[in-house]
């Protein structure tokens, strides 16, 4: 059964960086405990504990905690008010919706001196004759009684009447134990019908398929779809039948429910992992060998052609914060194949590129997974290569019959340094002149004009 472990509290201890031993407070709600046990040991130092919504059906093992100051096991199986002695500073104390039938039990308490307030609302108790005036009367410690302050006219009162108050109540005690001996018989022989009529329900289903059901498996396939209709109608009729039935609102039977609960849930988180199991078996490649594209991650992609440098660009989404141990990236002559966690994105390429010479790299601003998958064809670019270099010619050419004399200037090695020849220059532009012959001539023409008509003016 369900109970209280180190690695429970210490996950509830993130507050207290995971420390146990030096936990002041803790919160162990709707975590189906069925026992209490080890806190004593692991967190002597414990003031509040939070245990309400659970299946304790005792207070136990909490003794030791002397600096407890609010127990909170609201929502349990408790029937009886017990081992708290030693919690000698429990000042709240907190029984709301339990199962405490033995009202007297509470004389346990005295011994708890600083106890103001005690919830015992929707406890089997609080329906007795002379309930309150038996509490206030007994405990004369107390201050507030489920959620209503007690005066001290009412206090005064009740000690008066106490001995007939608590005779009243070790009757009605008598006559609730009775009772409650009852309720654990019935809910006990309930119990063994039920699992009786399960075994022979696995008996029969068991005798049912063993010996033909193969072959009618393989010989009709319809029926596993009718079988599987009438499994889903027969627990339509059980839960009907679990959830109509009346019952008492005893610890047993909110014991009963609760595992009735757990094993459907169990029974459907089974079919959900088989149904994912068979979800997991993709076809990736047909039987044909045709490859098919898949996106079962649904993550966005772009597949880029790089022409320049003859090679296909995969640029694939992945999330950011993604392990890079959970990729695992697959290249063929074909096709690229990643799994990202176990579920596959496939792609079929558009020519054929060498798996040998791919690269994978993953972007740490991203995180996206980019591959380059250089093409098996090698294609050379001729006409490209022979108009970049007349290009580059051309750009000698020009520098050469515009800038000739600058370009010789800024020649580092000084042997070829040399002052510019004006006739040689001449002689280049008659050589190397572009355009029409009949263009050359004016231009030098007007050169000389300007030369003629220049005037040093000292005032400028």
């Amino acid at each position: 059964f369900p109970a209280v472990t180190e690695d429970l509290v210490r996950r509830r201890a993130e507050h207290n960086n995971c420390e146990i031993f030096s936990l002041e407070e803790i919160s162990l709600h709707q975590q189906d405990i069925e026992k209490l046990e080890h806190l004593e040991k692991w967190c002597r130092n414990l003031k509040i504990l939070y245990l309400q919504n659970n299946l304790i059906p005792k207070i136990e093992n909490v003794g030791k905690l002397k600096k407890l100051e609010y127990l909170n096991v609201a929502l349990n199986n408790i029937e009886r008010i017990e081992n708290l002695e030693g919690c000698e500073e429990l000042k709240k104390l907190d029984l709301t919706a339990n199962f405490i039938g033995e009202l007297s039990s509470i004389e346990s308490l005295k011994c708890n001196i600083h106890l103001k307030e005690l919830f015992l609302v929707g406890n089997p108790c609080t329906a007795f004759d002379g309930y309150r005036q038996f509490v206030v009367a007994t405990l004369h410690q107390l201050k507030c009684l489920d959620s209503k302050e007690i005066e001290r006219s009412e206090r005064i009162k009740a000690l008066q009447n106490y001995p007939e108050v608590k005779w009243k109540i070790r009757e009605q005690e008598r006559a609730y134990l009775l009772k409650r001996a009852r309720e654990k018989e019935e809910a006990q022989r309930k119990m063994q019908e039920r699992k009786d009529e399960k075994q022979k329900q696995m008996d029969s289903k068991l005798g049912f398929d063993s010996p033909d059901s193969p072959q009618k498996k393989s010989n009709h396939p319809e029926g596993d779809g009718e079988q599987e209709r009438y499994r889903t109608a027969e627990n339509d009729d059980e839960d009907r039948k679990f959830w109509e039935e009346p019952t008492p609102y005893t610890p047993e039977s909110r014991l009963e429910t609760h595992r009735y609960i757990e094993e459907k849930r169990r029974a459907k988180d089974n079919i959900r992992e088989s149904q994912k199991r068979e979800k997991t078996a993709w076809t990736l490649v047909t039987a044909e060998g045709k490859v098919l594209n898949m996106n079962v991650p649904k993550l966005h992609f772009s597949l880029k052609d790089d022409e320049e440098n003859n090679q296909i660009i995969l640029d694939l989404a992945v999330y950011r914060h993604l392990d890079t141990s959970l990729l695992d990236v697959d290249v063929q002559p074909t096709y690229i194949r990643v799994l990202v966690k176990g579920k596959p994105f496939q792609l079929v390429l558009p020519e054929e590129v060498k798996p040998d010479n791919s690269c994978a790299k993953r972007s740490q601003t991203t995180g996206h997974l980019v591959v380059t998958m250089p093409k098996a064809k090698e294609i050379i670019l001729a006409k490209q290569k022979v108009s970049a270099s007349i290009k580059h010619s051309d750009c000698n050419t020009q520098q050469k019959t515009t800038r000739s004399g600058q370009v010789e200037k800024l020649e580092v090695d000084p042997s070829k340094y040399s002052f510019p020849d004006v006739t040689k220059i001449i002689q280049e532009k008659e050589r190397t002149g572009q355009g029409p012959i009949k263009l050359q001539p004016q231009k030098v023409t007007d050169v000389k004009k300007s030369c003629v008509d220049f005037e040093n003016d000292e005032d400028v």
